[in-house]
């Protein structure tokens, strides 16, 4: 196993890594919307938290030499599951490859977030 890790996403919060690459794929740990370069959650809307969830995780695909378009499988965790039209059209302009995926609601999400969302890619 191979840890990818990168300043232009969030360090963990806990003890695990960005990213693990595996026999060709890579599997990413959960996304939240942290700004990597506070360490904060700034946006307050399910729209602006989804974006920056995205552009965390593109960073991670970049740091493992790959693009949202290899993505084979997400998981998308919702704070509430009436958020879930609003995700949907922030998701939809990242993963136009329309990867499977599972969407579900949550209880509570890591410091107070809306959105988290982890991948699955393939790699070349």
């Amino acid at each position: 196993m191979k840890q990818i890790s990168t300043p232009n996403a969030p360090a963990a919060i806990g003890p695990y890594c960005q990213a693990a690459e595996v026999n060709g794929f890579l599997f990413t740990s959960g996304q939240i919307p942290i700004n990597p370069a506070t360490g904060a959650i700034e946006a307050d809307t399910i729209e602006a938290q989804t974006e920056q969830v995205m552009k965390n995780l593109k960073a991670v695909l970049e740091a493992a030499g790959t693009t949202p378009e290899a993505v084979v499988k997400t998981t998308c965790f919702l704070a509430n599951i009436e958020d879930f039209a609003a995700f949907n059209e922030v998701y939809a302009k990242t993963f136009t490859g329309k990867p499977a995926r599972s969407c579900v609601a949550v209880k509570d999400l890591p410091k107070g977030a809306l959105v988290e969302v982890e991948v699955i890619a393939a790699l070349n």
